[in-house]
């Protein structure tokens, strides 16, 4: 069975909250998806932008897809164009951690801190020199 392809673009609110752009260009971007051969795709809403992840059968398609001049025009009109825009391969915002997250102790009141580990400092004993003794014969 071959390996698919994931691509993830998500867009953060900046000056238009994301959720304009995708209004305005989600459906030119799914749609330039499905017709070049996209097997799934998903929208994320985020309280702080949009996600769009998508899976193609191979590299080729992907790379295909990001190349279309329709992809290009989105991805140029993003509403924070130096720091709303994150496009990379695999999925990402919305898809969650593939190992689950440990919860980290929790400090309530009454609660101790962990103990700090005592350093343990060695000091160095040198050796002290002198001339060296008369030899008598």
């Amino acid at each position: 069975m071959a390996m698919s392809e994931w691509l993830s673009i998500e867009i953060f609110d900046g000056a238009l909250p994301a959720s304009s752009w995708r209004n305005a260009h989600g459906e030119a971007l799914t749609e330039a998806a499905v017709t070049n051969g996209a097997l799934d795709w998903v929208w994320h809403e985020h309280r702080w932008g949009q996600v769009f992840e998508v899976e193609f059968a191979d590299d080729a398609a992907l790379e295909s897809f990001r190349n279309l001049p329709a992809v290009r025009a989105a991805l140029d009109a993003v509403p924070d164009p130096v720091n709303g825009l994150l496009v990379y391969r695999g999925r990402g915002g919305g898809s969650g951690s593939r190992v689950p997250r440990r919860p980290k102790p929790k400090l309530d009141s009454g609660a101790a801190q962990p103990p700090v580990p005592q350093e343990t400092v060695q000091t160095a004993r040198l050796a002290t020199a002198e001339p060296p003794s008369p030899v008598h014969t």
